[in-house]
């Protein structure tokens, strides 16, 4: 089992800048990549970036130039650093997990709000 608790969310001014952290534990050892969907009401929850264990990246063209993934393995952590935030960026974020066997782990969410 591997548990997320994702933290850095809030209130941020279109252009201004968050970063969302992610802090796994349990069977760590199992994970194969790490990242970052989002959820709109009404929508389904997209992919906005993931880090594999390799440091292999992938960014959703939306948030492309915009957003940065980076891990610290020594603190078996996951970033996401978003900045030039827009309106259509809110949403709550949440951290995923995705071990060698192909089972999916998901924190809780964390509100994102960009607005005046």
């Amino acid at each position: 089992q591997v548990q997320l608790v994702e933290s850095g969310g809030g209130l941020a001014q279109p252009g201004g800048s968050l970063r969302l952290s992610c802090a796994a534990s349990g069977s760590i050892f199992n994970i194969y990549a790490m990242g970052w969907y989002r959820q709109t009401p009404g929508k389904q929850r997209e992919l906005v970036a993931t880090i594999t264990s390799g440091g292999n990246t992938d960014i959703a063209d939306s948030v492309k130039g915009r957003f940065t993934i980076s891990r610290s393995n020594a603190k078996n952590t996951v970033y996401l650093q978003m900045n030039s935030l827009k309106p259509e960026d809110t949403a709550v974020y949440y951290c995923h997990a995705i071990s060698r066997a192909h089972m999916n782990y998901w924190g809780q969410g964390t509100q994102v709000t960009v607005s005046s």
